[in-house]
C-alpha cells in the first residue's frame, strides 16, 4: 500500500515538473500585448531594416501589434526629446548612443541587439601604414560622434597610441575617403557605401581594421522606456518576437528581403549591396548568446572606453543600467 502511494505521488511530482518546466510551458506565460499600439522612432539606415519587413509580411499583425507607427527621425536629438516625453514607446540607435542616453538620464534600457557591422565601417589608409602602430603621428580623418569616432578610438587604444600622437582631422565620414584619395589626411574612417567608392577610385588603398575586429564594436540597438518595460511588457515582448521572424524571414528570402528594406529608407537594394554585406542583423538566439557571453564580459566595456574617451558618455553607467535582457532570455528558453 506504501509503495503504491509512493509511486503514485512521484507520478505526480513527475507530471508537474514536465507541466510547468517545460518550453511550452514557459511559453505560455509570456503576456499577451496590453493593447495593439506602438510607436517606435527609427532612421533610414539598413541596420534598423528588419522592421520594415516585419510591417510588410505580417508579423507585426501575427504577435498582436496591429497598429505600428513607425517616426522617422533625422537627427538623434529628436529621439532623445521624443523618448523622453513619451511621444513613441521605443527607438532604434546606435549601441554607444544607447548607452550615451542612460548616462545622460533617459529612461530607457536597451532590450534587443539589431545588427552588428562586420565590414560595413573601416579604418582605411595608404600604402605605408601596415599596422595599428603605423597610426601614431598620423593624419586621420573622421566623423566626430559617430560609429566612426568609436571605431577610431578603439584601434588607437588597442596599439597603445595616445589621441594627441595623431592628427584628427574631423569632417562628415561621406568626405573622409575623398581626403584620403587626395592626399589631404593619411587615413580616413568613413563607412558603406564609402569604403567601397574610395576604394574603386584609388586601388591602394587598404583596410587596416573594421568592425569585424571587435564584434559588436559597431552596432545597434532597440532601446524601450523603463515605462513601457514595467506596464507593458507584453508590448516588448511582441516586438522582439516580430523582429525575429523578421530575421528569420530575411535570411530564408534574402533578396526580397533587402527589396523591402531598400524601399523602407529610399534606396535602391544595388546601391547599397556592399552595405547589406558588411552587417550582420542578430537574431533572439544571438542576443541570447551576446548577452551572456562576449557583449556582457567584453564588448560593452570598449563600446563605453571609446565613447567616454570621445566625450559622448559623461556620466559613469554599468551594464545592468543598460541592458535589460529579460525578454530575450526569457523568449529564449
Amino acid at each position: 500500500m506504501l509503495k503504491n502511494i509512493v509511486v503514485k505521488l512521484s507520478s505526480l511530482i513527475l507530471t508537474f515538473t514536465a507541466i510547468f518546466f517545460h518550453p511550452l510551458a514557459i511559453a505560455d506565460q509570456i503576456p499577451q500585448p496590453e493593447s495593439p499600439n506602438v510607436t517606435i522612432g527609427i532612421q533610414p539606415w539598413l541596420g534598423y531594416g528588419q522592421w520594415y519587413i516585419a510591417k510588410e509580411k505580417g508579423f507585426f499583425n501575427e504577435n498582436g501589434l496591429t497598429n505600428v507607427s513607425m517616426i522617422n527621425f533625422i537627427e538623434d536629438k529628436d529621439i532623445n526629446a521624443a523618448l523622453a516625453s513619451g511621444q513613441i514607446d521605443g527607438a532604434n540607435v546606435a549601441t554607444h548612443t544607447a548607452m550615451s542616453m542612460v548616462a545622460a538620464g533617459i529612461p530607457v534600457k536597451i532590450i534587443l541587439l539589431l545588427d552588428t557591422s562586420k565590414t560595413s565601417d573601416a579604418i582605411l589608409v595608404e600604402p605605408s601604414i601596415k599596422t595599428l602602430a603605423d597610426l601614431k603621428g598620423k593624419s586621420i580623418a573622421y566623423e566626430e560622434g559617430t560609429t566612426s569616432d568609436i571605431l577610431l578610438r578603439n584601434a588607437l587604444d588597442k596599439a597603445n597610441i595616445a589621441w594627441d600622437q595623431i592628427t584628427p582631422v574631423p569632417m562628415p565620414a561621406a568626405s573622409a575617403g575623398s581626403a584620403l584619395i587626395t592626399k589631404r589626411v593619411n587615413v580616413a574612417v568613413t563607412y558603406e557605401p564609402y569604403i567601397t567608392v574610395s576604394k574603386a577610385n584609388d586601388a591602394s588603398i587598404q583596410v587596416l581594421y573594421d568592425g569585424a575586429q571587435v564584434p559588436g564594436l559597431i552596432s545597434d540597438a532597440f532601446v524601450v522606456r523603463n515605462e513601457v518595460i514595467e506596464k507593458n511588457p507584453g508590448k516588448v515582448y511582441a516586438l522582439v518576437k516580430s523582429w525575429n521572424d523578421a530575421v528569420r524571414y530575411y535570411h530564408q528570402n534574402t533578396q526580397d528581403g533587402r527589396a523591402i528594406i531598400a524601399r523602407g529608407i529610399g534606396e535602391s537594394p544595388e546601391e547599397i549591396t556592399t552595405a547589406f554585406d558588411g552587417v550582420e542583423y542578430l537574431s533572439i538566439a544571438d542576443n541570447n548568446q551576446q548577452f551572456n557571453g562576449a557583449f556582457k564580459q567584453n564588448t560593452f566595456a570598449q563600446i563605453l572606453k571609446a565613447a567616454t574617451s570621445a566625450g559622448m558618455i559623461m556620466q559613469p553607467i554599468s551594464y545592468e543600467n543598460v541592458i535589460d535582457s529579460r525578454f530575450v532570455d526569457n523568449l529564449s528558453n
